[in-house]
């Protein structure tokens, strides 16, 4: 289902679906990407602008369910991630750089964690990493629902002040998307130009 269905589908139905669904699309983001949580979410602000939909209620349900969901992946990065990674399955990443990037990880976990939910396309990769790492699971839980907090409120409230032009908001949450994505994008590349030097420096049967 495309999301221009979903959103025609929302603005029919009775709104106690409509919270169940952005409930249900908030949790699956975390588990499942990508999703498009985000613009249903924003939708979901417009419907509070109009009396369908509660903007407390529609915040709460909406960082619960991405809590839930970063929560999940958490647990299947604690009890799979380690098997995963070390079954070599990924070939090329070296356990030493595993290594690393779990030691760089647990040094800036929770100012991750916080920054999160404003990070195209790193949501369940995070909570994933968490978990392998065996982060506090307290912390992480408030900390995931912090950021969730925030982030939905910026949606919801800029789709309750846009009401029913609440479409026009899309494209500048596309343009963040895209040069969130792009930065990514250009420190992966970096990291792993400096992996790849790094092994071919010091070859691993050296």
């Amino acid at each position: 289902m495309h999301i221009e269905e979903i959103i025609k589908f929302l603005s029919e139905v009775n709104p106690l679906i409509v919270y169940l669904v952005i409930f249900g699309i908030s949790f699956i983001e975390n588990v499942f990407p990508p999703s498009p949580s985000d613009v249903v979410v924003l939708f979901g602000g417009s419907m509070v602008a109009v009396g369908k939909a509660n903007f407390l209620l529609t915040l709460f349900e909406t960082s619960l369910s991405s809590m839930l969901g970063f929560v999940t992946m958490y647990f299947i990065g604690k009890w799979f991630g380690r098997n995963f990674l070390d079954s070599g399955r990924m070939k090329f990443i070296s356990p030493a750089s595993i290594q690393k990037v779990e030691i760089w990880f647990r040094k800036y976990s929770y100012a991750i964690i916080i920054a999160n939910r404003f990070l195209a396309g790193t949501r369940a990769v995070v909570s994933f990493f968490a978990g392998m790492s065996e982060i506090n699971l307290k912390i992480t839980t408030i900390l995931s629902f912090v950021s969730a907090l925030l982030w939905y409120f910026i949606l919801i409230y800029s789709g309750y002040q846009m009401g029913i032009n609440w479409q026009s908001i899309i494209s500048y949450l596309q343009t963040y998307w895209m040069i969130i994505s792009a930065i990514l994008g250009l420190l992966l590349v970096i990291w792993l130009v400096k992996y790849f030097l790094t092994r071919k420096k010091n070859p691993p049967n050296a």
